[in-house]
């Protein structure tokens, strides 16, 4: 009888897949909890790294849960990003896809050419796990069309139970404002798993 065995090395070069199409930059995938550093910052900065620290230490628990996503939004300059590169990072070293998707980067590609926009909506709709970083970044009010794409994306997500990650200038209020369907699926989504940071002296650039 024979018996076929995956090679030791097949998870590792399926990681590394998953990392090359997480659309992840080198530059971001350098960042992690350990070189995410509270040290002189203000209490809520340090407050952050555990709220993404324990989100990521019991993901795999809540995956399927309504509340299976991680919101991170407030001050500019306040290491959103970086916090969210570092669940995103430990999640593809543990074999979990996930999709990055800049905003402003992001909704421009899909504009680009709206033969692909199906295709390329889709994909990010069934992504293991969606990172939307800077979200609604750019204007007070976005577009209708920018609203009305991130809400077919949000809520398809919504409705399968597929986490999202979440890093946005806009606090909820004002995600709120923009769209209250939106907004209101974002914060049940992240319920017990987010955070606002307030305060110019959160702005690490500014140090």
């Amino acid at each position: 009888m024979e018996v076929w065995q995956r090679c030791v090395c097949y998870e590792g070069k399926r990681i590394k897949r998953m990392m090359k199409s997480s659309q992840i930059t080198d530059e971001f995938r350098k960042k992690t909890f350990d070189n995410f550093d509270t040290a002189g910052k203000p209490e809520q900065i340090r407050l952050a790294k555990e709220c993404a620290a324990s989100y990521y230490l019991r993901f795999r628990e809540i995956r399927k849960d309504r509340n299976n996503s991680f919101a991170l939004v407030g001050q500019v300059g306040s290491g959103k990003t970086h916090l969210l590169c570092a669940i995103s990072n430990a999640l593809l070293a543990d074999g979990v896809q996930v999709l990055y998707f800049p905003f402003v980067e992001g909704m421009n590609n899909l504009k680009a050419n709206f033969e692909e926009l199906e295709e390329k909506t889709d994909r990010i709709k069934k992504a293991e796990v969606l990172f939307v970083d800077d979200l609604f970044k750019g204007r007070d009010i976005p577009t209708g069309w920018q609203i009305e794409t991130m809400f077919s994306i949000i809520n398809y997500r919504y409705l399968n139970h597929l986490p999202i990650l979440v890093t946005s200038e806009k606090d909820f209020n004002t995600l709120l404002e923009i769209d209250e369907a939106l907004g209101s699926r974002i914060y049940e989504m992240s319920k017990n798993n987010r955070f606002v940071l307030k305060g110019k002296t959160m702005n690490h650039r500014l140090s």
